[in-house]
């Protein structure tokens, strides 16, 4: 009987030992991810401002030098555009249509939401685009082809700033979770 007690007690702690090291595993991992997900956010801003740059151009070569009218001109921009940004021009298209909005401002602003949360652009950035809004439609030819230069500019300025930021921000997050994820092991055990 000694034995067999002996032997369930080294079988319980072993499965302790066990749960401890899987606990402490899915601890790691869960820091890790979240730490690669905010610093992952750099990277995305910085290419949605690359991709965004390459729409506004489109847009600008559909108003300025085609004379396409605005709801098609955006829905060309959707089409030849990179997906992971160009959609939001078929929103604006969308808004501008369904609700008969005479002002195309208040479709920028629609996608205000979009723009932070999907596409992880901050303020500054919205509102270079919102800017673009409040001219697109509203002004002759050479007035909006000087506010998309003006946009294009800005826009560069915001990607040299991502750059920045994504140089040093994305690792420290990505390491600083897989370092979270050990302290919090390391203060358990």
């Amino acid at each position: 009987m000694g034995i067999i007690s002996n032997l369930s007690w080294t079988v319980i702690l072993n499965m302790l030992f066990i749960l401890k090291i899987i606990g402490s595993l899915m601890i790691v991992i869960s820091c890790s991810f979240f730490g690669f997900y905010l610093g992952s956010r750099y990277s995305k801003r910085l290419n949605n401002l690359i991709f965004l740059q390459n729409c506004i151009q489109l847009l600008e070569s559909e108003v300025i030098y085609s004379a396409t009218p605005l709801p098609e001109a955006l829905d060309n921009v959707y089409r030849k555009g990179n997906k992971k940004v160009s959609f939001i021009f078929k929103e604006i298209k969308d808004h501008l249509k369904s609700n008969k909005v005479y002002d195309i401002y208040d479709s920028f602003v629609y996608i205000k939401d979009i723009l932070k949360n999907n596409l992880h652009l901050i303020d500054e950035d919205i509102e270079i685009i919102l800017s673009l809004g409040r001219v697109l439609g509203s002004s002759n030819r050479d007035d909006q082809q000087k506010h998309f230069k003006l946009v294009l500019k800005q826009i560069q300025t915001q990607q040299k700033e991502a750059e920045e930021k994504k140089k040093k921000n994305e690792k420290l997050y990505k390491n600083l979770g897989v370092l979270t994820g050990l302290a919090i092991v390391i203060i358990l055990l």
